[in-house]
């Protein structure tokens, strides 16, 4: 583990072979998740969802972001900073010409270190399709599992039996969201 200062330290670094990176900083005096997030193409980083129990905090470093919250579109640059409570729903996109560099907090961290260290993983394995959605839906279940909260549309109970149902069966016949496991 390298130290980045007295209270931030960098646990790991995931590139992707179109060139994003993702790294994680663990800030030992507070009960959260810190990702820096590079993106090198424009486009969009996650589908709506939304999570129950967790808020995270966007601070643009370099570039532009275009987020939907609750249905409401914004957009932000360097030096500006966007919280998503919980149980809003959210989605977000790349709008740069260029690079995107994020500063993305989650807290509490949940399951978020696992969710991009299994999606990394799959994608390096050629498991995921062009919109970076697993093929196998046991996998599905596993990532869905990791993102400590609901995809918009499909109703609580329906994710939770046939997403839930995936994960846990995957689980049974000995797959692993990461090296650590949830």
């Amino acid at each position: 583990m390298e130290e980045q200062n007295d209270q931030v330290m960098v646990d790991q670094v995931l590139q992707y072979s179109d060139g994003r990176m993702v790294t994680f900083l663990h800030d030992h005096n507070d009960q959260k998740l810190i990702i820096k997030h590079i993106w090198t193409k424009p486009g969009r980083m996650s589908g709506p969802h939304w999570h129950p129990v967790l808020t995270e905090t966007f601070i643009i470093v370099e570039g532009r972001m275009r987020f939907r919250i609750d249905g409401e579109e914004f957009i932000y640059g360097p030096n500006e900073r966007i919280i998503v409570h919980p149980n809003q729903v959210h989605q977000f996109w790349n709008i740069s010409q260029q690079r995107l560099v994020v500063i993305h907090e989650v807290s509490p961290p949940g399951h978020h270190q696992a969710m991009f260290e299994l999606l990394h993983r799959l994608e390096w394995e050629g498991k995921v399709n062009k919109k970076g959605i697993p093929n196998n839906p046991l996998w599905l279940g596993l990532l869905w599992e990791c993102i400590d909260g609901y995809l918009e549309g499909p109703p609580i109970f329906l994710q939770r039996v046939m997403l839930g149902g995936l994960a846990k069966f995957a689980k049974l016949i000995g797959y692993k969201a990461n090296r650590h496991s949830i």
